[in-house]
């Protein structure tokens, strides 16, 4: 049975959860925005997904830098400086008990805020931005990791930016999820989608790296989000010589792979099973996926160490 590599365990502490909205902690079942909000109407937001490391959310300065970007090339007012939607995130973990917790993982919605009336133009937009904050406990499932992922080349690509910018991690996400359904209807994991030029370019969720002669390849980034993970594994393999190229390549080179793994705040670094049904390594993981999980893991308790210090600075 495929299982999305976003999937978890239930954990029963989530039912109750309170849950930041607009400045007020609400609890999970009065957690409610308006049917006149731009994020329910149009998909007229923008979003980020951080994990939490003994209490402390990952990478958050380039969580925040995507975030901020995104708002302004929409011409969107968060309405909150960045030390204050930093303390925003840490009063929803404290008021969850999850202060110097692990396996918390966080949704920081922002849209432009309630309409006059269900209608396009963000002129018709009356009052500040809802920004919703979100603190799960929710870890990937570890039998997933092992096993790994089998992906399925999906006929939905990812498009050009004149269209709708892929840099922009946006609400509207209807192109990845016809491309996840697809993938899932074939009895897959996930959706490798590619670029309209037939070269790879990301999966529907997460960021696509091969492994081929002691090379890792990743896209050329040109039609998928700047992942934060997958930026960070670029960093690693610099750091620790390891040759990474973002470059254009084809199926036919995914199919002759030694390896492959996917990147994702969520889960980190996953192993890839097999593509469109070719079996890329027979035992999981493989040695530079699990070289890379373990240099990955290292970087996020330094972060998450460094920034603990900070926190305890101030």
């Amino acid at each position: 049975m495929s299982q999305s590599i976003q999937d978890f365990h239930d954990d029963p502490r989530n039912a109750g959860i309170l849950i930041w909205i607009n400045g007020a902690l609400k609890p999970r079942a009065e957690a409610m925005v308006s049917v006149f909000d731009s994020g329910f109407v149009l998909g007229d937001g923008v979003w980020e997904g951080l994990r939490v490391l003994a209490g402390q959310p990952l990478f958050m300065d380039a969580h925040f830098d995507r975030l901020y970007e995104g708002a302004k090339a929409l011409m969107m007012d968060i309405g909150l400086d960045r030390a204050t939607l930093t303390e925003a995130l840490y009063d929803t973990l404290a008021a969850n008990g999850m202060q110097g917790q692990s396996g918390v993982h966080i949704r920081l919605m922002v849209t432009r805020g309630v309409k006059r009336t269900p209608y396009q133009d963000p002129r018709v937009t009356v009052g500040p931005a809802t920004v919703v904050i979100i603190a799960e406990w929710k870890e990937a499932k570890p039998e997933t990791l092992a096993r790994g992922l089998n992906l399925f080349t999906v006929h939905v690509r990812r498009g050009f930016p004149d269209v709708q910018d892929p840099k922009l991690n946006s609400h509207s996400k209807l192109n990845c999820i016809t491309a996840c359904i697809q993938a899932t209807q074939a009895g897959a994991d996930e959706a490798l989608m590619l670029d309209p030029h037939g070269f790879i370019a990301t999966c529907n969720s997460t960021h696509f790296f091969i492994v081929r002669r002691g090379e890792v390849w990743t896209s050329s980034g040109d039609y998928c989000l700047g992942g934060i993970t997958r930026s960070n594994v670029l960093q690693l393999c610099r750091e620790a010589g390891i040759p990474a190229r973002e470059k254009n390549f084809s199926l036919t080179e995914v199919y002759g792979a030694e390896e492959a793994f996917c990147t994702g705040t969520f889960a980190g670094v996953a192993p890839v099973r097999s593509v469109d049904g070719r079996v890329l390594s027979a035992s999981l993981p493989g040695p530079m996926v699990q070289r890379l999980q373990g240099l990955y893991r290292e970087f996020a308790q330094q972060d998450a160490a460094g920034r603990a210090a900070l926190r305890q600075g101030a």
